[in-house]
């Protein structure tokens, strides 16, 4: 499953480090080669023959070591490999690559490695659940790369919580995974929205909303996974477009609808995932506007409907999707917008859901057909959900 991949396998300095040696021979086992760079402290729980006899390469683990044939082995060892995995990542090597750090063997080769990345987190419960971790692994998302755990157990500090590599073989079944997606789109061109619209009051002040662009993100991320061309219309976000995808940066509706409406004439299909503004001042103000004691008010005009054109345009054979975020009545109003918009599916969820829709990292959906099928799915990461909107939307394709 894994033939003709060369993976890196970087290794930090945790207990859990004793489990990479297993990590590398499953890898092995499905297929792949395996180069492992590490810190030297991860070779305290593990030893470099181990490592080499099982890996049949040397490890790396000193940007100064002279036995290798480059002197700058951090950057050829990135132009070999496919991708690269990180287990066990310790919350010391997880900031390091969260604030651009680079003062050894692992951090350099993260640096330079502009591939997949897997990050498997191994730490004490407490310092998992630190602001600092919590923080940085949040920007490890923004990234793109995949999140493998942590599981829940005990520890190897006698705490029983989250905190705990996951398994070697939920690892490699990740890696597996990621190598053997089914190309549900090669071919295909997807135009997908993301993020929030920004509409000017005067030069200072703006009417905007709580979207962060992580789901529409996710969304253009697993759509480039499965073979598409994605381009992706964004308003202003705090995340790094996947690599490989058109990003078009827009702000207000009215510049979000100009480009969907040019770019959806070639796409197969458009994902509408961006928190739109429905209404902009009517004026903005050229100059910041004075606070008085006199009350002020604003007239608001409607923006154009990105969705609801969009429909209008669709010739046979695209598809066309969009999201309705509820606080009530969910699924009779996604119904209701579903048909009214001529859309092929709604993406329903809802505000009253807990860890769901805007700021989270997690978002619970129901992906509700023009057929009128409806299938719903527990509390999941963005990413994950993005996997489930995909297939189904593809699956409107074939």
């Amino acid at each position: 499953m894994l033939q003709g991949k060369n993976i890196i396998l970087g290794i930090s300095g945790g207990i859990a480090a004793y489990k990479a040696p297993l990590i590398i021979r499953l890898l092995h086992t499905a297929g792949a080669s395996v180069k492992v760079v590490c810190t030297q402290n991860a070779l305290e729980f593990t030893t470099k023959t181990t490592l080499e006899t099982l890996s049949e390469h040397p490890v790396y683990a000193d940007v100064f070591d002279r036995d290798f044939v480059h002197s700058t082995e951090h950057i050829s060892i990135t132009d070999w490999a496919d991708l690269m995995i990180i287990a066990p990542a310790t919350g010391n090597i997880i900031g390091k690559f969260a604030s651009g750090i680079a003062d050894e063997a692992l951090s350099t080769t993260y640096m330079a490695f502009n591939g997949p990345v897997f990050i498997a987190p191994a730490m004490n419960t407490k310092m998992w659940l630190s602001k600092a971790v919590q923080d940085n692994m949040a920007e490890m998302r923004n990234r793109g790369h995949q999140i493998i755990g942590p599981d829940e157990g005990n520890l190897a500090c006698g705490y029983d919580g989250a905190g705990r590599m996951s398994q070697p073989d939920e690892i490699v079944d990740a890696v597996k995974e990621f190598f053997s997606a089914e190309s549900l789109l090669e071919g295909k061109t997807v135009l997908i929205t993301a993020g929030p619209t920004v509409e000017n009051i005067d030069p200072v002040r703006f009417l905007s909303n709580y979207s962060s662009g992580k789901m529409g993100y996710a969304i253009a991320n697993e759509a480039l996974r499965q073979g598409a061309k994605v381009v992706l219309v964004s308003g202003p976000v705090n995340i790094n477009a996947p690599a490989g995808v058109e990003l078009i940066s827009v702000k207000t509706a009215a510049e979000m609808h100009q480009v969907c409406v040019d770019k959806f004439a070639d796409a197969d299909m458009a994902i509408m995932a961006a928190a739109v503004a429905d209404y902009r001042p009517k004026d903005a103000a050229e100059k910041k506007i004075k606070k008085s004691d006199d009350e002020i008010s604003i007239t608001f005009v409607k923006n154009p409907d990105i969705l609801a054109d969009l429909g209008r345009m669709k010739k046979a054979g695209q598809i066309l999707g969009g999201f309705a975020l509820e606080t009530d009545h969910e699924l009779e109003n996604a119904k209701q917008k579903l048909h009214n918009k001529k859309a092929d599916f709604i993406v329903m969820n809802s505000l009253r859901d807990a860890n769901s829709a805007f700021g989270y990292d997690t978002n619970k959906i129901s992906v509700i057909h023009a057929s009128g099928d409806v299938k719903s799915f527990e509390l999941m990461t963005k990413t994950e959900a993005a996997k489930h909107i995909i297939k189904e939307a593809a699956a409107l394709i074939k």
